[in-house]
């Protein structure tokens, strides 16, 4: 019974673990528009969970629609790219992981 409970509250805490919200630092050099809010230049932690990301500040807090995708090699440093002021894609420093927003997310990079 003991093992029963010792695997079983491994299992929970790994699921747990799964489910939590992955998170980056991310410093946006200009101001921003995010999901038709705008962002002041500055710091800013990105969680992503599943199909949404939010962006916080502070008591600033921008929740936004996001694809995760998956570089062919890894990003040296964390980039920004815009459509005029709006941010399409941010790119990880040190990761794989490219985070997809508004018109971007439509568009395969493989075809870039």
């Amino acid at each position: 019974m003991k093992k029963l409970f010792v695997l079983f509250t491994t299992m929970a805490l790994a699921v747990a673990f799964a489910a939590t919200a992955t998170k980056y630092h991310v410093t946006l050099t200009q101001t921003s528009v995010v999901n038709g809010t705008e962002l002041k230049a500055g710091d800013y932690k990105v969680e992503v969970e599943g199909d949404k990301a939010t962006f916080k500040q502070g008591k600033t807090t921008v929740e936004t629609p996001v694809k995760v995708q998956e570089a062919p090699q890894k990003n040296f440093t964390n980039e920004i790219r815009y459509e005029g002021d709006k941010v399409q894609e941010i790119r990880i420093g040190g990761k794989h992981t490219i985070l997809l927003f508004g018109g971007s997310m439509a568009e395969t990079h493989g075809t870039r």
